[in-house]
């Protein structure tokens, strides 16, 4: 039996990606994880380097992409996601290669590992999932947290005063020589999902260009982590996150 052939045509009747795998994802509902798959998948597809291409997932709920998008991944350990991406960029040159890492894991544990591959301006991709929470292990505060937001570990609300404010990586790694690209996106509305996948595009694109790495960060929701339903968590996404952490280019050398 040919799975492969059959994962084909069930995904034509579904309109989906031929490199999503046909299961079901176990993303809570309303999650922005599972619509930012489909476009890594689509990205793919489109530009034809499915053989080419390397993710790397590390810990957390970005853990689960290999189980979706048929393309070959490694896993690191929590936070080295960069590390791993590097060495293998180094090792592969002609490949494409990508770290899909969450807030928790990038900004927090990982942030020495993401700010120095930056800086030696390593030829990755990187996809940065904010939704401002440790989301698979319990909902605590992350170093994205917005001021005053209520976690399972700031039951009162996060304060500057104790906790600092929160970490708007995307700009501070603007500002390293070695990024060509930094952009900011979302999947909340149709339009803004049509933006955030050209936006990918160019981001693996400018890896034929040789310019230093690229990175997208994902303004995404987390409805179950902060106690919301999905159409909730998007209202609260618009009106809180998007202060902070607007939409928008921050940085283009392509």
């Amino acid at each position: 039996m040919d799975l492969s052939a059959i994962n084909n045509e069930t995904n034509k009747v579904y309109g989906k990606s031929k490199l999503l795998f046909d299961k079901v994802m176990h993303f809570c509902p309303g999650c922005s994880h599972g619509t930012i798959h489909k476009l890594i998948a689509e990205t793919v597809e489109e530009l034809g380097i499915q053989e080419h291409t390397i993710g790397v997932s590390p810990v957390g709920c970005a853990v689960l992409a290999y189980d979706y998008i048929d393309i070959d991944w490694q896993e690191a350990a929590h936070g080295r996601a960069p590390a791993l991406a590097t060495a293998t960029k180094r090792l592969l040159p002609d490949k494409y290669v990508f770290t899909y890492q969450g807030d928790g894991d990038l900004a927090s544990i990982g942030t020495g590992e993401i700010i120095h591959a930056c800086n030696r301006g390593e030829n990755i991709t990187v996809i940065f999932v904010n939704n401002a929470i440790y989301g698979m292990t319990g909902g605590q505060m992350a170093p994205t947290t917005l001021d005053g937001m209520k976690t399972s570990t700031t039951p009162a609300g996060r304060s500057h005063i104790t906790s600092g404010f929160p970490m708007k990586i995307a700009d501070m790694l603007a500002l390293l020589p070695g990024v060509a690209y930094v952009t900011r996106q979302s999947v909340d509305t149709p339009a803004a999902v049509r933006k955030a996948k050209k936006a990918m595009i160019k981001a693996f694109k400018s890896q034929e260009l040789k310019r230093g790495t690229s990175f997208i960060e994902f303004v995404a929701t987390c409805p179950s982590g902060w106690k919301m339903t999905p159409v909730e968590a998007n209202r609260w996404m618009r009106e809180n996150m998007f202060q902070t952490f607007p939409p928008g280019d921050i940085k283009d050398l392509i």
